[in-house]
């Protein structure tokens, strides 16, 4: 190996648990790092420097088409071949503002090199210069329809086009977008790296290929190997195999800096809203200061914990003084450390761009007498300590820890500072603790942002119909250059749509499929992994090695809450913790927190239950506290959840009031960011308890209730009954009847949580008996008029108990320029029960049908299908250009299934993926709960066991025998759409109901 590369530096880290090496290939250049430890999750990536020149987007069109076929692995599309059969543990690509990344990760090691090998030659080898189609499939194309008829019309059509067009209708997206060009404007961060629509049809298919030959080469790669393997084999491996056929060049790739401003700039961009919103008060007001320090991991923590102070926590201080002056129902913002030069954001939601003096007036008056004042040193241990928690805890949710720590390696290595600067945070976190002891956070704010210059105030304002007004002048601009062709050139457009029609359409050749390098089933462990909870000391727990941390769940049933009372509750988990207890205020409560815990949440959840497999009975809901802390502060931990529980002052209308906005705001983003999940959760609640429930709580149906209490709180009467709405279902819930405690963690864990149970039980029993008592009385006579004379919107507050709602099929218009459709239905009502088989079939359907009828040829950024063992089945499209035409392609699955073809060649591909998502690693904040959802749901091992035989077992004939489970599912009608109101008024005779989302 030592031919091969130069070792640059060699260090051990007890951060990633090993060896941590820089090397340099010698005969390309290729940049390399590897960490060496025993996590058997293995990451591999290589990465570009990708700086945009425009904004066409060629750099994620690019992303994109290097996945469609290769050299060595000449089919169409190798990435969705992998995510059909591999046991990967992640599978993607991603474009940021200035790089282009590609990481796999898996837990096999021939699957490892599997998936290495794909993504190399993907990158280095891609088809795009053999095969122009995918360009035009990928990035944008002219589709003639109805040529020479009275119908003949132009449109634009492409998946990456689609999927911008989505990411342009968010006006956070266009926010962070403008705040790049706002702070940055004579660098690549002016140019939009994904692509603005309106400029991506500028890009021709000889730019496109031209970037590829000028950016990926080894020369300008990254390449980032993480996990327990033989490195020295890997990188020999990689040599032989690719980088060594290769010479050095000098590639021009380096991000340049902008150059510090005399004065602070400004920026003012539109977005659009629906035609019946208001304008008024739904500005977005931001200021951004360029961070002059050069950066370096105490840097980069220092400002994270400046965030938790000043913008995140409750009671941070800059959010306080923006809220009390009125500006804006919702302040955000915070560090962005991933680009050339980090930054520092404030930003105002819902307020008026007139007020822009104001929020800049307010900012600097609020900081200027902090850093006179001087921040409080226990909010800074305590911003230190949490940050700490979550650095030893590595939980990235379903994203592996070592793609974590390699992409935060390269937001210091592409702008060629020290690598391994972003490793070792122990020493940053020490310093950092002296520093908090001194006025350097004060220093910071005063030097970067109180006396920086380097400065910019982005806004972006609303502008009523601005999605319409674009479509009409993107169709008038069609119709014209349509008219300004000649009848050859009309021809032309529509063969070559014909032509990528009929492209889409093939069949790879069984001779290309078999070049791609698959595993075999019986490579695969046939054990399925038990359900670990049971019940031990008054507790369910589940014995685990979490290096001393403690997850801990207080559940409390909500058996018996009336649907109304469910928004209350949904209200009350989002405040507790944001507001004053009995004995904190809510900024002290924050610091305690902090201070003793790695974090405390409230969560609402339902799920069916049921005694045992493919028997359906109901819905079980739970208001749920998760903490996690290390076992020396369980009963610091316990005593703070109970305090905000039990103790919560709600009796303070403006803070509510304050709350309600906020949360009213954060709800709207949460629906517009995830219009695909609220679409599918919206079309199960016309039948489903469970995803009633969600809607009521976390879906459409919560954010209508904030709209109209937000409306109608404004008026002290409505307050008042608010509030004691509001304490009636915290006394009627949280009782010592209801309560139940879960620990996933150690023994001694468990027992420590089992001691303070009486003492809770107590506490919760003897303060509520009177206030249960009352409660129980009003809700009893509960008046469903008092809902009504309340004007909650339709479906938000009915009075009557959860239960299965009538069929009400809906289509939200909103000011997205693309749609989001769902078609959902229960197998089990027409009597069938669940079989492990329909994991195999979603893998079929997702990266077969689905990904070639609604994604490649209907143009779509994405596509799902899902199947649970409670009988849930669903069917959805994200960021679609269509509604009906989907729609469509969702009725004729079942047909498809039962004339399926393929080979068992095929299906071994399917188990493989199914196993996959069954098998993925997941960290202890997720096994935690995955597990105590198996054993609430009453899930057995054996039943496990048995959806594995099923899924290992699958063949031909079982995937086209399913065909009745998804014509079960279509068959309840129940579809929802949240998308372009043009398009929802186009195809209105599929809904029962239409209106405006927001």
């Amino acid at each position: 190996m030592k031919d091969m590369y130069r070792l640059i530096e060699s260090r051990e880290t007890k951060e990633l648990h090993g060896t941590v090496q820089l090397l340099e290939h010698k005969k390309t250049g290729a940049r390399v790092l590897t960490v060496k430890n025993h996590d058997p999750n293995k990451v591999f990536l290589i990465g570009f420097r990708t700086p945009p020149d425009d904004s066409t987007g060629v750099a994620h069109i690019m992303e994109h088409s290097v996945l469609c076929g290769s050299e060595k692995y000449p089919i169409k599309d190798p990435f969705v071949e992998l995510a059909k059969g591999s046991l990967n543990t992640f599978l993607n690509a991603m474009t940021y503002p200035d790089k282009t990344v590609y990481p796999v990760a898996s837990v096999n090691d021939k699957d490892f090199m599997n998936l290495m090998d794909v993504y190399l030659d993907s990158v280095f080898h891609p088809n795009v210069y053999k095969e122009p189609k995918i360009f035009r499939q990928e990035g944008w194309h002219y589709e003639i329809n109805g040529l020479n008829t009275p119908e003949e019309e132009l449109s634009l059509n492409g998946v990456v086009y689609n999927e911008m067009k989505g990411a342009f209708s968010n006006p956070d997206s266009v926010l962070e977008r403008y705040t790049l060009k706002g702070l940055f404007p004579d660098t690549v961060y002016a140019n939009e790296s994904g692509g603005d629509p309106a400029v991506i049809p500028e890009l021709t298919y000889e730019d496109f290929t031209a970037f590829h030959s000028r950016y990926y080469h080894p020369s300008n790669s990254y390449i980032y190997l993480y996990g327990d393997m033989d490195m020295e084999e890997k990188l020999e491996w990689i040599d032989e195999n690719y980088l060594k056929n290769y010479e050095r060049i000098e590639v021009d790739s380096a991000i340049q800096p902008q150059t510090a401003f005399e004065k602070p700039g400004s920026l003012e961009e539109r977005y659009a809203i629906g035609e019946n919103e208001s304008e008024e008060g739904r500005a977005y007001l931001s200021g951004n200061y360029c961070i002059r320090e050069t950066p370096d991991l105490v840097s980069d923590i220092a400002w994270q914990v400046l965030d938790f102070i000043l913008l995140s926590s409750p009671g941070a201080i800059l959010k306080e003084a923006l809220v009390n002056a009125g500006i804006g129902d919702d302040i955000t913002g915070g560090y962005c450390g991933e680009v050339c030069q980090p930054y520092f954001s404030v930003i105002a939601k819902n307020t008026d761009a007139a007020r822009t003096e104001e929020f800049c007036t307010c900012i600097r008056a609020t900081l200027s007498e902090l850093v006179k004042k001087g921040i409080s040193k226990k909010s800074l241990r305590a911003a230190l300590n949490f940050i700490e928690f979550k650095y030893r805890e590595e939980d990235y949710g379903t994203f592996p820890a070592g793609l974590a720590a390699g992409l935060g390696i390269l937001s210091a290595w592409l702008y060629d500072r020290d690598p391994f600067g972003p490793v070792f945070y122990d020493a940053a976190l020490e310093e950092l603790k002296k520093k908090a002891e001194t006025d350097y956070f004060e220093q910071l704010i005063k030097t970067d942002i109180l006396e920086n210059n380097f400065s910019a105030v982005v806004n972006i304002v609303p502008e009523k119909g601005l999605t319409q007004k674009n479509d009409a002048a993107l169709k008038a601009k069609l119709e014209a250059y349509r008219g300004s062709l000649s009848e050859s050139e009309r021809e032309r457009i529509s063969a070559d749509t014909a032509a990528l029609k009929e492209y889409q359409a093939a069949s790879d050749t069984p001779e290309n499929l078999a070049k791609l390098p698959v595993l075999r089933v019986e490579d695969i462990d046939r054990r399925a992994e038990g359900v670990n909870y049971t019940e031990k000391d008054g507790v369910i727990w589940s014995e685990a090695d979490t290096n001393g941390i403690a997850y801990i769940r207080v559940l409390f049933d909500t058996e018996g809450a009336n649907e109304d009372e469910l928004q209350f509750l949904g209200f009350l988990r989002d405040v507790l913790g944001e507001m004053n207890t009995k004995s904190h205020s809510y900024s002290d409560l924050f610091d305690e927190i902090l201070l003793n815990t790695g974090g405390i949440s409230f969560k609402l959840d339902a799920f069916a239950s049921r005694k045992s497999r493919g028997e359906k009975i109901g819905s079980r809901g739970l208001f749920v506290a998760e903490i996690r802390t290390l076992e020396e502060h369980i009963d610091d931990a316990l005593r703070l959840t109970l305090e905000m529980l039990n103790e919560t002052i709600l009796d303070d209308a403006e803070k509510l009031s304050q709350l309600l906005s906020e949360n009213k705001s954060q709800q709207r983003l949460s629906v517009e960011s995830a219009m695909h999940r609220a679409a599918v959760c919206r079309a199960s609640s016309y039948f489903s308890e469970s995803q009633r429930y969600h809607d009521l709580v976390s879906g459409i149906a919560y954010y209508d209730f904030l709209n109209a209490a937000v409306k109608l709180c404004s008026e002290n009467t409505h307050m008042k009954r608010f509030i004691k709405s509001l304490k009636g279902v915290r006394d009627r819930i949280f009782t010592e009847d209801r309560v139940s405690f879960a620990v996933y963690g150690s023994e001694s864990a468990m027992k420590a949580v089992a001691a303070a149970v009486p003492g809770i039980k107590a506490e919760l029993k003897g303060a509520k008996n009177a206030a249960v008592a009352a409660a129980e009385k009003e809700a009893a006579e509960f008046d469903p008029s008092g809902a009504a004379a309340y004007k909650y919107p339709e479906h938000a507050i009915s009075g009557k108990p959860v239960k299965a709602v009538s069929l009400m099929n809906e289509g939200f218009k909103t000011s997205s320029q693309v749609n989001y459709t769902a078609r959902s239905g229960n197998f089990m009502d027409a009597g069938l029960k669940y079989d492990g088989g329909l994991q195999v079939l979603r893998i079929m359907l997702n990266y077969d049908y689905l990904w070639t009828k609604v994604r490649v040829q209907g143009g779509a950024y994405g596509c799902f299908s899902a199947f649970s063992s409670a009988g849930l089945g669903y069917f959805m499209s994200y960021r679609d250009p269509e509604i009906k035409k989907t729609n469509v392609l969702y009725d004729a699955i079942p047909e498809f299934i039962e004339n399926w073809d393929g080979d068992e060649n095929t299906v071994r591909k399917y188990i493989i993926g199914a196993i996959a998502v069954l098998d993925m690693p997941a960290t202890h904040s997720i096994k935690a709960a995955s597990e105590l959802s198996y054993y609430l749901y009453h899930m057995t091992a054996e039943e496990r066991q048995t959806e594995r035989d099923e899924v290992l077992s699958c063949t031909a004939e079982k995937l086209r025998s399913l065909a009745e489970y998804v014509r079960a599912v279509l068959g309840s009608g129940a579809i929802c759409t949240i998308g372009n109101a043009e398009n929802v008024e186009r195809d209105r005779d599929l809904y029962r109901s239409v209106r405006e989302l927001f």
